[in-house]
């Protein structure tokens, strides 16, 4: 029999046995179920079993902290369970299962658009860049762009705007291409799907909110007419048409004989598909892009305009993933013939910088994140030049607070511009260049408006990162974490160090009479001949372990150190008499909280040694300063990490 045999079956029957196990994998620290139903899990005698340091549930997955000796355990495991494991990636997947709808939608569109986001930044970086050189006029008294007053610029603008047009009038065209990749389909048939969507033989996308009823081109088919619109920079119809494919094409494959697959498939996925895409998907997105306008147009010019400026910023940023946003430039342009100006342009490049700027507190966030900086970067950058999809697609929407922040702060930013009935001369210029657009008279009061829409969306994101993000997202670098560990949180082990947490004699582990720990087989440390009663965290951290006998504590720190706190020799015998626990497995402590208390008197008259040790469980070797003295609790420098 293994040295894991007993703990190894006991748990097979506590996470509710072999039926009750979708798949099963470990780290350096840990088992990882993916439990049918994680209900039948019993975490009180899973935390009992001698092997277990605790348990917790993250992303779908149940996870038994087992320490250095999972690869052990493990083998021991699955030759017992008679299965297999499964790669961590295969686990992931599998823990899926698991998840909410919420998310398993946001884990979806973070897997759509991922391929995609490389493109969106370039093509936000070009488009930002064509806003200065051909729409901001600061030339000449303010009448011309560089572009009018240059050959070479000029050429330059119409040679970027190939690589512009390419990336966002054709983005439909990536979308439904990663959809088919995502969904295990034929990825040739996304293309051309998402090609027949933005083919020039449609009206341009841009073009229909200028075009009449009647000039619209349609397909006629006799007994009834389409209309020949095309979804450029859509991104709703695009993805609602790709997830049309990808069934349509699951079914007929299921159905058709294999013999036969390869002709009756494509054609009879891709056709439907064209044609729902046509009749179904872009009709609904377009109706509803007409029906925003019209509240849009209404709502501005209202008495309760500020009001619906407060709405609309909020919101403005949701439109923009949609693709229905496309919609305000015939408001705008309305607007602009009716009052010689627009109030609503102004609140869109405020949008733009609120997001801008929500992407800028997540750049300090994950200052030591190399793979975050490159995305978040040139998305900031693009997004204060008015282009917002890479900072939308490439970081706010992968995080959703800074998404949620940016668009508080444009509420408020707007709430002020149309309160104070900001107007700009025209439109096409977003972002910060976008004041150059603002008529002079309102400049100022635009300015307090932008200082608004950095400041609030760039606050918001930064405390709530503060707690939000994991160590993993702030440094990049995958970890084994226990639990969610924020910036901050981070940051308290390096400032206050570790200290004792009890008062008596401090001793060091060859003096321990147990050789459990004085020969270091479960770690190095330090032991306290116990002469005060109470017990102390000496570390801020996560609880991992509770004896149920409360003689034995586990604590893990922010920064990854694990500290066993042994209350006695042979202490457990008493089964949890003369102890008082202050803690549970899962609890987040400060340092110096209370974890125990201990009734000495109970311990002497119980012939129990007071010697209590303090190990590191997870491998730091350390140096002890005051051996054979009295230390207080909560007593600083008591010892240093050796490297």
């Amino acid at each position: 029999m293994g040295k894991y045999t007993k703990d190894a079956k006991e748990l097979l029957t506590y996470v509710g046995g072999r039926e009750n196990i979708s798949a099963v994998s470990h780290c350096v620290t840990r088992m990882r179920f993916v439990l049918i139903d994680s209900k039948k899990a019993d975490v009180k005698k899973i935390e009992a079993l001698e092997s277990a340091k605790g348990t917790f549930t993250q992303s779908g997955q149940f996870q038994v902290i087992i320490g250095n000796n999972v690869q052990e355990f493990y083998n021991e495991f699955v030759a017992i369970a008679h299965m297999e494991g499964v790669s961590k990636d295969a686990l992931k997947s599998a823990s899926k299962t698991n998840q909410t709808w919420l998310q398993k939608l946001m884990g979806n569109l973070g897997e759509i658009f991922a391929p995609l986001i490389p493109a969106i930044i370039c093509g936000g970086l070009i488009l930002g860049f064509r806003n200065i050189i051909d729409s901001v006029k600061m030339f000449e008294d303010g009448t011309k762009a560089l572009v009018e007053i240059s050959q070479f610029w000029a050429g330059v603008d119409s040679f970027l705007w190939l690589i512009g047009e390419a990336v966002f009038h054709f983005l439909p065209v990536g979308i439904v291409w990663s959809i088919t990749k995502k969904m295990g389909t034929t990825q040739i048939l996304g293309i051309i799907l998402g090609i027949t969507l933005v083919s020039p033989q449609l009206l341009n996308a841009y073009a229909v909110a200028g075009t009449a009823l009647k000039d619209i081109p349609v397909w006629d088919f006799g007994f009834a007419t389409v209309q020949m619109i095309g979804y450029q920079a859509q991104v709703i119809p695009a993805m609602m048409a790709g997830f049309v494919l990808v069934y349509l094409e699951k079914f007929f494959r299921r159905v058709s004989p294999e013999y036969i697959s390869m002709i009756i498939v494509p054609f009879c996925s891709l056709v439907p598909a064209v044609l729902i895409a046509h009749t179904i998907v872009g009709p609904i997105g377009w109706t509803i892009g007409n029906w925003i306008s019209t509240i849009v147009y209404g709502g501005l010019t209202s008495t309760f305009g500020w009001l619906f400026a407060t709405v609309f910023g909020f919101f403005y940023a949701p439109l923009v993933i949609t693709g229905l946003h496309h919609m305000t430039n015939a408001i705008d342009l309305q607007l602009i013939s009716e009052f010689h100006g627009t109030i609503l342009w102004p609140m869109i490049a405020l949008s733009n910088i609120a997001q801008g700027s929500a992407v800028l507190a997540m750049i300090f966030l994950q200052k030591k994140n190399t793979k975050a900086q490159q995305v978040s970067i040139p998305a900031c950058i693009s997004c204060y030049l008015g282009v917002t999809e890479p900072a939308l697609f490439g970081v706010n929407l992968k995080y959703m607070f800074p998404f949620v922040s940016g668009m508080i702060g444009s509420a408020c930013a707007a709430t002020i511009s149309v309160g104070f009935g900001v107007m700009a001369n025209s439109i096409g210029v977003g972002g910060i260049p976008g004041i150059l657009s603002i008529q002079t008279q309102h400049m100022l009061t635009f300015a307090i408006a932008m200082a608004v829409a950095i400041a609030v969306p760039f606050a918001l994101t930064y405390v709530i990162g503060k707690k939000k993000l994991t160590t993993e997202q702030i440094t990049g670098i995958e970890g084994e974490e226990f639990f969610s560990v924020s910036a901050s949180e981070l940051e308290i082990n390096k400032t206050e160090g570790f200290v004792s947490p009890m008062q008596g004699t401090l001793l060091n582990l060859e003096d321990v009479e147990d050789k459990a720990f004085s020969s270091r087989a479960m770690g190095d440390g330090f032991a306290i001949d116990l002469k005060g009663s109470q017990v102390v965290a000496p570390v801020s951290g996560e609880v991992i372990l509770c004896f149920p006998s409360k003689h034995a504590y586990g604590l893990r720190s922010y920064d990854g150190k694990e500290v066993l706190l042994h209350i006695g020799m042979d202490s457990v015998v008493l089964n949890g008499e003369g102890f008082t626990s202050f803690v549970k497995v899962g609890d987040r402590v400060s340092q110096g909280d209370a974890i125990a208390a201990v009734d000495i008197p109970f311990m002497k008259e119980k012939g129990i040694s007071l010697v209590s040790p303090v190990i590191f469980t997870s491998g730091e070797k350390v140096k002890i300063h005051h051996a054979k003295e009295t230390v207080k609790i909560g007593q600083k420098e008591i010892l240093s990490f050796v490297e």
